[in-house]
Protein backbone atom coordinates (compact mmCIF):
# COMPACT_ATOMS: atom_id res chain seq x y z
CA UNK A 1 0.00 0.00 0.00
CA UNK A 2 1.60 3.48 -1.09
CA UNK A 3 1.16 6.98 1.27
CA UNK A 4 -1.08 9.21 0.54
CA UNK A 5 -1.72 13.08 1.90
CA UNK A 6 -5.02 14.96 2.33
CA UNK A 7 -5.58 17.10 -0.59
CA UNK A 8 -6.39 20.73 0.89
CA UNK A 9 -8.42 23.18 -1.16
CA UNK A 10 -4.89 25.29 -1.32
CA UNK A 11 -2.93 22.66 -3.39
CA UNK A 12 -5.84 21.83 -5.42
CA UNK A 13 -6.02 25.45 -6.59
CA UNK A 14 -2.48 25.56 -6.90
CA UNK A 15 -2.28 22.27 -8.95
CA UNK A 16 -5.44 23.74 -11.32
CA UNK A 17 -3.34 27.19 -12.02
CA UNK A 18 -1.00 24.22 -14.37
CA UNK A 19 -3.90 24.36 -16.45
CA UNK A 20 -2.28 26.66 -18.99
CA UNK A 21 1.42 24.68 -18.84
CA UNK A 22 -0.53 21.39 -19.23
CA UNK A 23 -1.86 22.42 -22.65
CA UNK A 24 1.40 24.03 -23.74
CA UNK A 25 2.80 20.86 -23.07
CA UNK A 26 0.01 18.86 -24.93
CA UNK A 27 1.59 20.29 -27.76
CA UNK A 28 4.85 17.85 -27.19
CA UNK A 29 2.55 14.87 -25.86
CA UNK A 30 2.72 11.56 -27.04
CA UNK A 31 0.28 10.58 -29.97
CA UNK A 32 -2.59 8.51 -29.06
CA UNK A 33 -2.18 4.70 -29.64
CA UNK A 34 -4.22 3.48 -32.82
CA UNK A 35 -5.03 0.04 -31.78
CA UNK A 36 -8.33 -0.90 -30.55
CA UNK A 37 -7.88 -2.52 -27.13
CA UNK A 38 -11.30 -3.63 -26.89
CA UNK A 39 -11.09 -5.71 -30.56
CA UNK A 40 -7.66 -6.57 -30.32
CA UNK A 41 -6.50 -10.42 -28.66
CA UNK A 42 -3.26 -10.59 -26.57
CA UNK A 43 -0.74 -11.18 -29.08
CA UNK A 44 -1.78 -8.07 -31.10
CA UNK A 45 -1.52 -5.59 -28.11
CA UNK A 46 1.51 -7.43 -27.30
CA UNK A 47 2.67 -6.47 -31.02
CA UNK A 48 1.61 -3.17 -30.55
CA UNK A 49 3.58 -2.65 -27.30
CA UNK A 50 7.00 -3.55 -28.61
CA UNK A 51 9.52 -0.89 -29.83
CA UNK A 52 7.36 1.64 -27.47
CA UNK A 53 8.21 3.57 -24.02
CA UNK A 54 5.92 2.89 -21.25
CA UNK A 55 6.00 5.74 -18.35
CA UNK A 56 4.99 4.44 -14.99
CA UNK A 57 3.98 6.49 -12.22
CA UNK A 58 4.89 5.10 -8.97
CA UNK A 59 6.16 5.89 -5.26
CA UNK A 60 9.76 6.53 -5.04
CA UNK A 61 10.61 6.78 -1.60
CA UNK A 62 12.41 3.28 -0.96
CA UNK A 63 15.68 2.59 -2.52
CA UNK A 64 14.97 -1.45 -2.30
CA UNK A 65 11.80 -0.50 -4.55
CA UNK A 66 13.26 1.42 -7.03
CA UNK A 67 16.46 -1.08 -7.11
CA UNK A 68 13.50 -3.27 -8.37
CA UNK A 69 11.57 -1.87 -10.51
CA UNK A 70 14.87 -0.56 -12.30
CA UNK A 71 17.60 -3.06 -12.33
CA UNK A 72 14.94 -5.88 -12.59
CA UNK A 73 11.87 -4.83 -13.88
CA UNK A 74 12.72 -2.58 -16.74
CA UNK A 75 15.41 -5.08 -17.74
CA UNK A 76 13.44 -8.09 -18.50
CA UNK A 77 10.65 -5.64 -19.73
CA UNK A 78 12.83 -4.71 -22.52
CA UNK A 79 15.02 -7.79 -22.94
CA UNK A 80 11.35 -9.79 -23.27
CA UNK A 81 8.94 -7.41 -24.84
CA UNK A 82 10.98 -5.28 -26.32
CA UNK A 83 9.65 -2.15 -24.20
CA UNK A 84 11.46 0.68 -23.00
CA UNK A 85 10.02 1.54 -19.26
CA UNK A 86 10.42 4.75 -17.67
CA UNK A 87 9.38 5.53 -14.17
CA UNK A 88 8.36 8.59 -12.44
CA UNK A 89 7.97 10.05 -9.38
CA UNK A 90 4.17 10.22 -8.24
CA UNK A 91 1.59 9.37 -6.07
CA UNK A 92 -2.24 9.94 -4.30
CA UNK A 93 -3.76 12.97 -4.84
CA UNK A 94 -1.07 14.26 -7.11
CA UNK A 95 -2.27 12.01 -9.71
CA UNK A 96 -5.71 12.78 -8.81
CA UNK A 97 -5.32 16.64 -9.43
CA UNK A 98 -2.84 15.89 -12.26
CA UNK A 99 -5.72 13.76 -13.87
CA UNK A 100 -8.10 16.13 -13.19
CA UNK A 101 -6.70 19.31 -14.61
CA UNK A 102 -5.51 17.40 -17.91
CA UNK A 103 -9.41 15.96 -18.55
CA UNK A 104 -10.75 19.21 -17.41
CA UNK A 105 -8.76 20.94 -20.05
CA UNK A 106 -9.86 18.35 -22.79
CA UNK A 107 -6.52 17.11 -22.63
CA UNK A 108 -7.06 13.19 -24.57
CA UNK A 109 -3.76 12.23 -24.49
CA UNK A 110 -1.37 12.48 -21.66
CA UNK A 111 2.13 11.27 -20.68
CA UNK A 112 1.25 8.74 -17.77
CA UNK A 113 0.41 5.34 -18.88
CA UNK A 114 0.73 2.99 -15.64
CA UNK A 115 0.13 4.27 -11.84
CA UNK A 116 0.64 2.54 -8.99
CA UNK A 117 -2.76 3.77 -6.96
CA UNK A 118 -4.74 2.38 -4.46
CA UNK A 119 -7.45 3.17 -1.55
CA UNK A 120 -8.42 6.86 -1.54
CA UNK A 121 -6.72 7.43 -4.93
CA UNK A 122 -8.85 4.60 -7.07
CA UNK A 123 -12.12 6.18 -4.86
CA UNK A 124 -11.20 9.48 -6.68
CA UNK A 125 -10.10 8.64 -10.09
CA UNK A 126 -13.07 6.43 -10.25
CA UNK A 127 -15.32 9.25 -9.22
CA UNK A 128 -14.34 11.36 -12.30
CA UNK A 129 -14.05 8.67 -14.61
CA UNK A 130 -9.79 8.61 -15.35
CA UNK A 131 -9.46 4.93 -15.11
CA UNK A 132 -9.11 3.02 -18.31
CA UNK A 133 -11.20 -0.19 -18.16
CA UNK A 134 -12.04 -3.12 -17.34
CA UNK A 135 -8.93 -4.41 -18.39
CA UNK A 136 -7.67 -6.65 -15.90
CA UNK A 137 -9.51 -9.99 -17.52
CA UNK A 138 -7.26 -9.52 -20.20
CA UNK A 139 -3.76 -9.84 -19.04
CA UNK A 140 -3.19 -13.38 -19.61
CA UNK A 141 -1.59 -13.91 -15.89
CA UNK A 142 -5.12 -13.13 -14.16
CA UNK A 143 -6.19 -16.18 -14.21
CA UNK A 144 -3.29 -16.48 -10.89
CA UNK A 145 -4.41 -13.83 -9.25
CA UNK A 146 -6.61 -14.86 -6.10
CA UNK A 147 -9.70 -13.16 -6.69
CA UNK A 148 -12.02 -15.13 -3.91
CA UNK A 149 -9.65 -13.27 -1.15
CA UNK A 150 -11.61 -9.96 0.05
CA UNK A 151 -7.94 -8.21 0.58
CA UNK A 152 -7.66 -8.38 -3.04
CA UNK A 153 -11.10 -7.86 -4.84
CA UNK A 154 -12.07 -4.95 -2.58
CA UNK A 155 -10.01 -2.05 -2.48
CA UNK A 156 -10.99 -0.33 1.11
CA UNK A 157 -14.52 -1.70 0.52
CA UNK A 158 -15.10 -0.48 -3.24
CA UNK A 159 -14.80 -3.49 -5.65
CA UNK A 160 -12.31 -3.00 -8.12
CA UNK A 161 -14.26 -4.12 -11.11
CA UNK A 162 -11.10 -4.84 -13.73
CA UNK A 163 -10.24 -1.08 -13.32
CA UNK A 164 -7.06 -1.66 -11.31
CA UNK A 165 -4.59 -4.71 -10.92
CA UNK A 166 -3.66 -5.68 -8.12
CA UNK A 167 0.49 -6.48 -7.66
CA UNK A 168 1.17 -6.80 -4.17
CA UNK A 169 -0.68 -7.47 -0.59
CA UNK A 170 0.45 -6.50 2.70
CA UNK A 171 -0.26 -6.41 6.43
CA UNK A 172 0.85 -3.56 9.18
CA UNK A 173 2.93 -4.98 11.53
CA UNK A 174 4.03 -3.38 14.88
CA UNK A 175 7.77 -3.66 14.72
CA UNK A 176 9.66 -3.64 18.29
CA UNK A 177 13.53 -3.83 19.52
CA UNK A 178 13.41 -7.07 21.29
CA UNK A 179 16.78 -6.26 23.29
CA UNK A 180 14.59 -3.00 24.54
CA UNK A 181 11.27 -4.88 24.65
CA UNK A 182 10.37 -8.53 26.34
CA UNK A 183 7.05 -8.25 26.10
CA UNK A 184 5.19 -5.73 23.38
CA UNK A 185 1.44 -4.74 23.78
CA UNK A 186 -0.97 -6.89 22.10
CA UNK A 187 -3.88 -4.10 22.35
CA UNK A 188 -4.57 -0.45 23.33
CA UNK A 189 -4.91 -1.26 26.83
CA UNK A 190 -1.53 -2.57 27.22
CA UNK A 191 -0.09 0.35 25.27
CA UNK A 192 -1.33 2.51 27.56
CA UNK A 193 0.35 1.09 30.57
CA UNK A 194 3.05 0.56 28.48
CA UNK A 195 3.83 4.46 27.07
CA UNK A 196 2.98 5.51 30.91
CA UNK A 197 5.96 3.20 32.04
CA UNK A 198 8.30 4.07 29.18
CA UNK A 199 7.42 7.79 28.61
CA UNK A 200 9.11 9.27 25.43
CA UNK A 201 9.68 5.71 23.88
CA UNK A 202 6.73 5.28 21.61
CA UNK A 203 5.52 7.56 18.56
CA UNK A 204 3.91 6.96 14.90
CA UNK A 205 4.34 8.99 11.64
CA UNK A 206 2.00 11.54 10.53
CA UNK A 207 1.80 9.93 7.30
CA UNK A 208 -0.11 7.37 6.00
CA UNK A 209 1.67 4.47 7.99
CA UNK A 210 0.34 5.68 11.25
CA UNK A 211 -3.33 6.68 10.13
CA UNK A 212 -3.13 2.52 9.12
CA UNK A 213 -2.04 2.25 12.72
CA UNK A 214 -5.36 4.78 13.39
CA UNK A 215 -7.78 2.93 11.67
CA UNK A 216 -6.73 -0.18 13.84
CA UNK A 217 -7.51 1.76 16.98
CA UNK A 218 -10.76 2.86 15.40
CA UNK A 219 -11.63 -1.00 14.28
CA UNK A 220 -10.91 -1.58 18.06
CA UNK A 221 -13.24 1.21 19.75
CA UNK A 222 -16.14 0.72 17.33
CA UNK A 223 -16.40 -3.58 18.34
CA UNK A 224 -13.68 -4.96 15.33
CA UNK A 225 -13.67 -7.03 12.76
CA UNK A 226 -16.33 -6.29 10.21
CA UNK A 227 -17.14 -2.93 12.40
CA UNK A 228 -16.52 -0.47 9.46
CA UNK A 229 -17.84 -2.83 7.03
CA UNK A 230 -19.66 -0.98 4.24
CA UNK A 231 -20.01 2.66 3.06
CA UNK A 232 -19.11 5.59 5.17
CA UNK A 233 -21.10 6.60 7.60
CA UNK A 234 -20.32 10.16 8.95
CA UNK A 235 -22.62 9.70 12.47
CA UNK A 236 -20.79 6.88 13.03
CA UNK A 237 -17.30 8.05 12.19
CA UNK A 238 -17.96 11.15 14.52
CA UNK A 239 -19.20 8.91 17.28
CA UNK A 240 -16.31 6.33 17.39
CA UNK A 241 -13.66 8.91 15.80
CA UNK A 242 -14.30 10.94 19.40
CA UNK A 243 -13.88 7.86 21.45
CA UNK A 244 -10.15 8.00 19.46
CA UNK A 245 -9.12 11.09 20.07
CA UNK A 246 -9.60 11.08 23.72
CA UNK A 247 -7.46 7.89 24.07
CA UNK A 248 -5.04 9.43 22.03
CA UNK A 249 -5.04 12.57 24.20
CA UNK A 250 -4.70 10.14 27.27
CA UNK A 251 -1.28 8.77 26.31
CA UNK A 252 0.33 11.50 24.40
CA UNK A 253 2.10 13.28 27.40
CA UNK A 254 3.65 9.95 27.41
CA UNK A 255 4.74 9.53 23.96
CA UNK A 256 8.58 10.94 21.90
CA UNK A 257 8.46 14.63 22.81
CA UNK A 258 5.59 14.40 25.15
CA UNK A 259 2.91 14.10 21.16
CA UNK A 260 3.86 17.59 20.20
CA UNK A 261 5.71 16.51 17.18
CA UNK A 262 5.74 13.17 15.11
CA UNK A 263 7.96 11.55 13.11
CA UNK A 264 6.96 12.92 9.02
CA UNK A 265 7.36 9.18 7.56
CA UNK A 266 7.72 5.65 8.37
CA UNK A 267 11.50 6.34 7.30
CA UNK A 268 11.80 8.79 9.74
CA UNK A 269 10.23 6.77 12.48
CA UNK A 270 12.43 3.91 11.57
CA UNK A 271 15.59 6.43 11.97
CA UNK A 272 14.53 7.04 15.38
CA UNK A 273 14.06 3.59 16.26
CA UNK A 274 18.04 2.70 14.99
CA UNK A 275 19.18 5.69 16.88
CA UNK A 276 17.95 4.41 20.41
CA UNK A 277 15.20 7.55 20.39
CA UNK A 278 12.30 4.85 20.55
CA UNK A 279 11.86 1.26 20.78
CA UNK A 280 8.96 0.87 18.43
CA UNK A 281 8.39 1.50 14.69
CA UNK A 282 5.80 -0.12 11.69
CA UNK A 283 5.20 -0.95 8.68
CA UNK A 284 2.12 -1.64 6.12
CA UNK A 285 4.25 -4.16 4.59
CA UNK A 286 5.05 -7.26 7.58
CA UNK A 287 7.38 -8.57 5.02
CA UNK A 288 9.54 -4.92 5.62
CA UNK A 289 10.82 -6.12 9.43
CA UNK A 290 13.00 -8.34 7.51
CA UNK A 291 13.78 -6.29 4.65
CA UNK A 292 14.91 -3.21 6.27
CA UNK A 293 17.11 -5.22 8.91
CA UNK A 294 19.04 -6.56 6.10
CA UNK A 295 19.68 -3.45 4.54
CA UNK A 296 20.63 -1.57 8.34
CA UNK A 297 17.48 0.48 8.60
CA UNK A 298 16.14 -1.08 11.20
CA UNK A 299 18.27 -3.08 14.11
CA UNK A 300 18.86 -6.56 14.24
CA UNK A 301 17.11 -7.47 16.73
CA UNK A 302 13.88 -5.68 15.26
CA UNK A 303 10.51 -7.93 15.39
CA UNK A 304 7.66 -7.81 13.72
CA UNK A 305 4.13 -8.59 14.69
CA UNK A 306 -0.08 -7.68 14.71
CA UNK A 307 -1.62 -7.06 17.43
CA UNK A 308 -4.08 -9.70 18.81
CA UNK A 309 -6.86 -6.95 17.70
CA UNK A 310 -5.79 -6.82 14.36
CA UNK A 311 -4.12 -4.99 12.29
CA UNK A 312 -4.54 -3.66 8.47
CA UNK A 313 -4.38 -5.86 5.74
CA UNK A 314 -4.76 -4.45 2.05
CA UNK A 315 -3.50 -4.71 -1.36
CA UNK A 316 -1.84 -2.33 -4.16
CA UNK A 317 -2.35 -1.75 -7.05
CA UNK A 318 -1.66 -0.86 -10.71
CA UNK A 319 -4.22 1.36 -12.74
CA UNK A 320 -4.08 2.66 -16.44
CA UNK A 321 -5.32 6.25 -17.29
CA UNK A 322 -8.29 6.61 -19.32
CA UNK A 323 -5.64 9.27 -21.53
CA UNK A 324 -2.83 7.21 -21.38
CA UNK A 325 -1.16 7.35 -24.92
CA UNK A 326 -0.06 3.99 -24.56
CA UNK A 327 -1.82 1.51 -23.15
CA UNK A 328 -1.02 -1.54 -24.89
CA UNK A 329 2.32 -0.75 -23.24
CA UNK A 330 0.81 -0.26 -19.99
CA UNK A 331 -1.18 -4.02 -20.08
CA UNK A 332 2.27 -5.76 -21.29
CA UNK A 333 3.58 -4.53 -18.05
CA UNK A 334 1.17 -4.67 -15.63
CA UNK A 335 1.10 -8.57 -16.55
CA UNK A 336 4.37 -9.01 -16.41
CA UNK A 337 4.62 -7.17 -13.14
CA UNK A 338 1.52 -10.28 -12.18
CA UNK A 339 3.57 -12.80 -13.42
CA UNK A 340 4.91 -15.69 -10.86
CA UNK A 341 8.73 -14.86 -12.08
CA UNK A 342 8.20 -11.07 -10.97
CA UNK A 343 5.79 -12.23 -7.71
CA UNK A 344 8.63 -14.66 -6.58
CA UNK A 345 11.15 -11.66 -7.30
CA UNK A 346 9.61 -9.35 -5.00
CA UNK A 347 8.57 -11.38 -2.86
CA UNK A 348 12.35 -12.18 -1.46
CA UNK A 349 13.12 -10.02 2.05
CA UNK A 350 16.21 -8.96 0.30
CA UNK A 351 14.56 -7.62 -2.67
CA UNK A 352 11.06 -6.40 -1.12
CA UNK A 353 9.38 -8.42 0.61
CA UNK A 354 6.42 -7.73 -1.12
CA UNK A 355 3.39 -9.99 -0.16
CA UNK A 356 2.05 -11.71 -3.52
CA UNK A 357 -1.37 -11.47 -4.92
CA UNK A 358 -1.37 -14.76 -6.46
CA UNK A 359 -3.58 -18.00 -6.04
CA UNK A 360 -0.49 -20.72 -5.13
CA UNK A 361 -3.07 -23.24 -5.73
CA UNK A 362 -3.23 -22.10 -9.04
CA UNK A 363 0.43 -21.87 -9.85
CA UNK A 364 2.36 -24.51 -11.75
CA UNK A 365 4.16 -26.79 -9.15
CA UNK A 366 7.91 -25.31 -9.82
CA UNK A 367 6.48 -21.66 -8.64
CA UNK A 368 4.60 -23.47 -5.61
CA UNK A 369 7.79 -25.10 -4.34
CA UNK A 370 9.89 -21.64 -5.10
CA UNK A 371 7.48 -19.85 -2.79
CA UNK A 372 7.08 -21.76 0.01
CA UNK A 373 11.20 -21.89 -0.22
CA UNK A 374 11.23 -18.15 0.02
CA UNK A 375 14.26 -17.34 2.42
CA UNK A 376 15.06 -14.85 5.41
CA UNK A 377 11.75 -13.84 6.34
CA UNK A 378 13.10 -15.01 10.16
CA UNK A 379 12.30 -11.74 12.20
CA UNK A 380 8.00 -11.76 11.69
CA UNK A 381 5.48 -14.68 11.74
CA UNK A 382 4.06 -16.19 8.66
CA UNK A 383 1.09 -14.80 6.21
CA UNK A 384 -1.02 -16.85 6.79
CA UNK A 385 -0.46 -16.46 10.82
CA UNK A 386 -0.80 -12.67 10.28
CA UNK A 387 -3.73 -12.92 8.24
CA UNK A 388 -5.32 -14.41 11.23
CA UNK A 389 -5.41 -11.13 13.14
CA UNK A 390 -6.39 -9.25 9.45
CA UNK A 391 -8.79 -6.50 9.31
CA UNK A 392 -10.22 -5.10 6.04
CA UNK A 393 -9.57 -1.50 4.86
CA UNK A 394 -12.70 1.09 6.05
CA UNK A 395 -13.98 3.47 3.43
CA UNK A 396 -12.02 5.40 1.71
CA UNK A 397 -13.94 8.72 3.51
CA UNK A 398 -12.39 7.47 7.03
CA UNK A 399 -8.33 7.97 6.20
CA UNK A 400 -9.11 11.11 4.36
CA UNK A 401 -11.04 12.54 7.18
CA UNK A 402 -8.49 10.61 9.90
CA UNK A 403 -5.64 12.52 8.01
CA UNK A 404 -7.44 15.78 8.43
CA UNK A 405 -8.72 15.61 12.14
CA UNK A 406 -5.09 14.07 13.16
CA UNK A 407 -3.48 17.34 11.98
CA UNK A 408 -6.34 19.55 13.29
CA UNK A 409 -6.75 17.51 16.94
CA UNK A 410 -3.17 15.99 18.02
CA UNK A 411 -0.84 18.71 15.67
CA UNK A 412 -2.33 21.88 14.92
CA UNK A 413 -4.32 21.59 18.68
CA UNK A 414 -1.40 21.20 20.76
Amino acid sequence: MLPNRHVTFVARFALCLSVCALLLAGCDSPKAETVDLSTTNWQQISEAASGTTVRMAMWDGDPAINAFMRDYVRRRMQAEHGVTVEFIGGLGNSLVDRLMVELDAGRTVGDIDLMWINGETFFQLRQINALFGPFTTTLPNNKYIDWQDPFIALDFQKSVDGYECPWGNVQLALIYHSGRVSDPPQNRTELAAWVKAHPGRFTIDNSFTGMTFLKGLLYDLAGGPGAWDGDFDEARYRRESAKLWEYWRSIKPYLWREGQTYPESVAQLHQLMMNGEVDFSMSNNDGEVDNKAVQGILPDESRGYAWETGTIRNSHYLGIPVNAPNKAAAMVLANFLISPDAQLQKAKPEVWGDGSILDMDKLPAEYRKQFSQIPGRTRVASRESLGERALTEPAPEIMVRLEADFRKYMIEGN
